[in-house]
């Protein structure tokens, strides 16, 4: 139970700040004003649901797919936690919104269904950073043998975590309007500093875990 408990924390701690879906919902609220309460309700389910799937294929085939061209995964995860390090430090002394949603039209107007993946669910929820974050956390999956049923349960914490972010997701895209009037531009930044420096450490233990493995490879 603390095995799964601590995955849990891992998945979600770690992408919930890259996430940001407090800081997105303003975005999201600016892209769909011209939206009813029911539409943009289909939508932020829509986007939670893509969002999900697409982490989920991150975290589970991400890395096997670099370790198909070659790539370690000690390397993957000092590589890995370095990018997570140099966006949370980035994140830390940046505006109130991260990079990871450059690309987004953050014009009022209305949107359709069909806008539900693209720009709503990649690049505004789910951008670079997010998947590169996913990628590098499925890579901390533990090596050597495991049981059955270990296996079972880690992977099982890792979706609940995934199923948490994307809960998180649809929560703060459909009451928008309200997070926005709650937490105000101030609220929304101190938020996402603390949720940069948590991003911060996490990259951090991701690197000195790659280096230490590295450090007892055979030379």
């Amino acid at each position: 139970m603390n095995d799964f408990l601590n995955t849990f924390l891992l998945v979600y701690a770690g992408l919930f700040p890259i996430v940001n879906p407090v800081g997105g919902a303003p975005i999201f609220l600016g892209m769909t004003l011209g939206n009813t309460e029911a539409e943009r309700g289909v939508l932020a389910r829509r986007v939670a649901v893509n969002g999900f799937f697409l982490l989920l294929s991150a975290l589970f085939v991400g890395s096997h797919v670099l370790e198909f061209f070659g790539i370690t995964m000690p390397v993957l995860r000092v590589a890995g936690g370095s990018v997570v390090t140099a966006f949370g430090w980035k994140l830390l002394h940046a505006g109130e919104h991260p990079k990871d949603h450059d690309g987004a039209d953050s014009s009022g107007g209305k949107v359709g269904l069909a806008d539900s993946f693209y720009p709503l669910t990649l690049p505004l929820t789910i951008g670079p950073g997010s998947l590169s974050v996913a990628i590098t956390l499925g890579s901390r999956r533990p090596l050597g043998d495991m049981g059955l049923a270990q296996s079972v349960l880690l992977g099982c914490a890792a979706v609940v975590g995934l199923a948490a972010v994307a809960a998180t997701v649809y929560l703060c895209y459909r009451y928008a309007r309200r997070i926005v009037q709650i937490f105000g531009k101030n609220g929304i930044n101190v938020l996402l500093r603390l949720s940069a420096f948590i991003l911060v450490c996490i990259g951090m233990e991701i690197v000195w875990t790659g280096v230490s493995q590295l450090l007892q490879l055979p030379r």
